[in-house]
Order: C-alpha cells, then structure tokens, then sequence
C-alpha cells in the first residue's frame, strides 16, 4: 500500500476569509455585516482578497450614515461604477492584492488586503478616539479615504467625488455621537 499525501486545495484569499477574523471583532452588529458582505462580493467576485473598493461597496449598498455624507447622485454614481467594477472593470485587480504601501506590508489575517486590514484597524483607532468600543461605517470610511492610495480613493476620484470635501463632511458626521 502506497501512502498517497491529502491532497490540498488551493482556495482564494476571498474565500478563506470567510471565517470569522480578528480584525472584526470591534464593530457594530451593522459594520459586522458591511465586513460580512464585503466577504461575500470578493468571493463572488473572483478576487484574490477583500480590498478598500468591496468595503465601500457594501458601506454604501447598506449604511445610511455614510450615504449621508455623500450627495444624492454621487452615491447613484459609486454605485453605477462598483457594478462596472464587479462585472468586468475590475478585472486588472483580481490577480492583485491592494496594497497602497502606505504602510509596511505585514502579514495580514487570510482575505484581507494590507489596505482594507489597515483602514479596519484605523476605524477602531477613531472609535477609541471618541470612547466607543466599536467602530462602525463612518470610522471605517474615514480610515479608507485618509488613504490616498487605496482602491477606494480611486473608485471615489474615478466617480467624481472630491476626496477633501468628503472627509470634511465625514469630520462633521462623525462629531455627533452614534445612536448605537
């Protein structure tokens, strides 16, 4: 009898960040399912991790908080480009990890690009800043636009949408205390 080793399946970041992961584990019950979802579209998308742009997507499909920072036709617009992203544009990413080298690449929890982990990890700096436990949308959206080099940044400038003028109004949301 011969032994055979078992054999392993190579799976995508995406995929294997559908676990639950530490990066995670501070937000509100609505950013816990913006993360879920943004899990979700990387794995359907074919992408090697989940990265800034699945994040903005999701906060936009399903935060009213970060909708009201935006105008009204800039958030149809985003929109309109992430489904041009998801069903074709985004193809020149899906062999890429985004990664803006804002910061020293470390080694990031499966499915996590270094930009979309950063930025998390951002967001609860921001929640801790104003004594809250979790961080939700809005920290988290702060954090990705504070990154001129992520792929969110890009979706927004590609969009229309003047970075500057949005973290100001972020800025301004972020003054009231959530009612969470």
């Amino acid at each position: 009898m011969v032994d055979v080793p078992p054999r392993h399946v190579q799976r995508s970041a995406a995929e294997r960040g559908t676990r639950q992961s530490h990066l995670d584990a501070r937000v509100t019950s609505e950013l816990a399912a913006v993360l879920s979802g943004a899990r979700r579209r990387a794995l359907r998308d074919g992408d090697r991790g989940i990265d800034t742009a699945h994040l903005l997507h999701t906060l936009l499909e399903s935060d009213p908080e970060v909708r009201a920072v935006f105008d009204g036709p800039q958030v149809a617009r985003l929109l309109g480009y992430l489904v041009q992203r998801a069903i074709g544009y985004g193809l020149r990413w899906q062999t890429t990890v985004e990664d803006s080298g804002a910061v020293p690449v470390l080694e990031e929890p499966d499915g996590w690009s270094p930009a979309a982990a950063t930025a998390l990890r951002a967001a609860y700096g921001r929640a801790a800043g104003r004594g809250d436990v979790c961080a939700r949308g809005l920290d988290l959206l702060a954090a990705m636009v504070a990154d001129p080099e992520s792929r969110a940044v890009e979706v927004l400038g590609r969009a229309g949408v003047d970075v500057r003028v949005l973290a100001d109004r972020i800025e301004a949301a972020g003054a009231v205390p959530s009612s969470r």
